[in-house]
């Protein structure tokens, strides 16, 4: 086999093509990495922040909580049927790596693997479900591996844990507000200054997790394969605030259920505590690099995530069956997600200009997860990246991307009460990296 003339830059940019890769599936936002233990200096800095500009809108929006003909229908109310879904947002990393003699490299890092911004507004005719959603995650991460030779080149077994922390908040319209100061003149009341909104406020959990991995590689030829187990990670205490405190009280005398009437007389116009619990998935990933020509590299990668564990969050009320009197046991609210597992395959050549300058090019398909609820379709996603090196020590890296998602529709399911269809729209990204090596 002809040994190839291949430079970190030029294999530093298999990681820099796929990280724009911008809208993965379910509430993935960076995942995990554990490349910089194949890094070949004894000590390695990365840090880098990508910046994601999804651009999903929602159209033909349907309040189907009640008959259109119904005067609290938000479509009768004249809420808009189109929205903007999602905000834009920023995923940071930070890690680091030592060599412990010759055999063993170790990692820490700092990444935000999942997340959700999504803030279609108050005055759209889905905001019974969602005026607003955000998830956000914290983890702390520490892997090693320990390589051998074995044949031409060097076997590596890998493991490591991670503790996370997750958290955000949920916010949708209980009572729209033009109609509060007519329901409350039915029974004598004034609930002018309402809002009528419901928030669940203040979610907040801690778990951690464990991966397995092996490797291996051929410096000289720039070969390298990798499999790397991430384990799901159970979360059982979501804790949180329902604030009702926007909805008045006296408006569950307006309920003719009587059920119903005594729940919403538990709830409304107070804050009460709830818990949730959900599992976020493991994952199994397959990556692929080896030179093809001199200065030429080609990369690929297999990702499966297990978003089918996430169905629907749901919260009640914490605390003792005293005190939550007729909300025990009951969902208060919840996050209807519905997801299917997800699929991420990505390909691409990385190509080494010169002493300083490196350039790579990568295409990622991404299986939407979303089933009958939510607007997560398939996505295409091309990204192009370039490497600067005007050191042996240091590595300035900068990337973008530019995709495309499918088309679909949502539809009303559990706790959700609204329908809506999506085009084809277009997400893009950039991305800015340094990495220090010694």
């Amino acid at each position: 086999m002809m040994k190839l003339k291949l430079t970190p830059g030029v294999t530093g940019l298999v990681a820099l093509a796929v990280s724009t890769s911008a809208m993965a599936g379910g509430l993935e936002r960076h995942g995990y990495d554990v490349d910089l233990l194949f890094g070949n200096s004894p000590f390695y800095f990365d840090g880098s922040v990508t910046y994601v500009m999804p651009n999903r809108k929602i159209k033909n929006a349907k309040d189907e909580s009640v008959p259109e003909s119904d005067p609290t229908n938000l479509n009768s109310l004249g809420y808009s049927t189109t929205a903007e879904e999602y905000e834009n947002y920023a995923d940071p990393y930070l890690g680091g790596k030592a060599a412990i003699g010759d055999s063993i490299d170790c990692m820490v890092d700092y990444s935000e693997p999942w997340g959700a911004n999504s803030n279609p507004g108050r005055h759209w005719a889905g905001a019974k479900d969602m005026t607003e959603i955000e998830v956000f995650s914290r983890n702390y991460g520490g892997s090693c591996s320990y390589k051998f030779d074995a044949g031409p080149g060097q076997f590596r077994i890998i493991g490591g844990g991670f503790y996370q922390e997750i958290g955000g908040h949920k916010e949708a319209v209980v009572f729209a507000p033009e109609i509060l100061p007519g329901m409350g003149a039915l029974i004598g009341q004034d609930f002018s200054g309402y809002s009528g909104l419901g928030r669940l406020d203040g979610m907040k959990d801690s778990s951690g997790g464990w991966r397995l991995g092996i490797g291996y590689e051929i410096p000289e030829y720039a070969m390298r394969a990798s499999l790397v187990y991430n384990s799901r990670v159970k979360y059982d205490s979501i804790d949180g605030t329902l604030d009702m405190t926007g909805v008045p009280a006296a408006a569950a005398l307006l309920e003719l259920d009587p059920m119903k009437r005594a729940l919403y007389s538990r709830i409304f116009g107070v804050n009460t505590p709830v818990t949730g619990s959900a599992t976020l998935p493991d994952s199994l990933e397959l990556k692929l690099q080896s030179g093809i020509a001199p200065d030429w590299l080609a990369f690929g990668s297999v990702k499966w995530t297990n978003w089918s564990l996430l169905q629907t969050v749901e919260f009640t009320c914490a605390g003792s069956a005293s005190f939550c009197g007729t909300a025990d046991g009951v969902a208060l609210t919840s996050l209807d997600l519905y997801y299917r597992d997800g699929w991420t395959v990505t390909g691409g050549v990385g190509h080494k200009f010169n002493d300083e300058w490196s350039g790579g090019v990568s295409l990622t398909w991404d299986r939407g997860t979303s089933t009958v609820t939510g607007s997560q379709s398939d996505s295409w996603t091309v990204g192009l990246g370039a490497a600067y090196t005007p050191t042996e020590n240091v590595e300035l890296r900068v990337a973008g991307a530019l995709g495309v998602l499918t088309s679909g529709q949502s539809n009303p399911v559990h706790m959700t009460t609204t329908s809506y269809d999506f085009g084809t729209d277009y997400v893009s990204a950039l991305s800015g990296e340094l990495r220090v090596k010694f």
